[in-house]
């Protein structure tokens, strides 16, 4: 008698438990008084759980090791279009380091200023040196007249060894001295810029004086 009326009770505590499955589990609750049936497909959902983080993890990890080709102008009077190597996982602070040290035969006075000093300004935004480029590129950071980084759209990326490199017709970033910028911040285009924020959204962002803005990207 005494066992009859305890598979009765575990049976009225496998149909409550059935009943609440559709609002999730919670992996860390008291399974004591689950049937063994659930315990183990709580158990499986678990281990999904974990191999599905592992795997983002692992797909994270080889994403900020791959290369990425990024094209720039450093803004000293003239135009011009440059490039360097970095990885995903780099800060805009390794990039502007990168770009002055590929720079210093030609631009002597770039080996006596400080990384700090100098700003890195694209799509009309001025991009913080803590950010890494995987950060830009997986949350789809927007400027103020388009998208940062597309390096994981497939029409926008155009492969050169192992590094990904972006299109020709994309706007190249501008690479300064914070000098240069307190000078002429009243100035357009400077007069546009602000700093980057994720929090912002730039999506109905007008764009004006188009003549002007491509004599400063030539």
């Amino acid at each position: 008698e005494e066992q009859k009326e305890e598979e009765e009770e575990d049976e009225r505590r496998a149909k409550k438990v059935k009943k609440r499955s559709n609002v999730g589990v919670n992996p860390d609750a008291d399974t004591s008084h689950v049937p063994n049936a659930q315990k183990e497909q709580m158990k499986e959902e678990r281990v999904l759980r974990d191999q599905l983080a592992r795997e983002f993890l692992e797909k994270k990890r080889k994403q900020m090791e791959e290369n990425l080709t990024v094209t720039f102008s450093y803004w000293s009077g003239g135009g011009g279009r440059r490039s360097v190597t970095v990885k995903q996982k780099d800060t805009i602070r390794t990039f502007l380091k990168t770009a002055m040290k590929s720079m210093e035969e030609e631009f002597r006075e770039l080996s006596k200023l400080s990384v700090q000093s100098m700003m890195y300004v694209k799509e009309d935004c001025i991009i913080p040196h803590e950010l890494t480029f995987y950060e830009l590129i997986s949350r789809k950071a927007r400027g103020k007249s388009g998208p940062l980084f597309r390096f994981d759209d497939k029409e926008d990326v155009r492969l050169v060894g192992d590094a990904s490199v972006e299109k020709e017709d994309s706007h190249p970033g501008k690479i300064f001295h914070r000098s240069w910028y307190d000078k002429n911040k009243h100035i357009f285009p400077a007069s546009r810029w602000e700093v980057f924020d994720f929090s912002k959204d730039f999506s109905t962002y007008t764009i004006h004086g188009m003549g002007e803005k491509k004599a400063w990207e030539r």
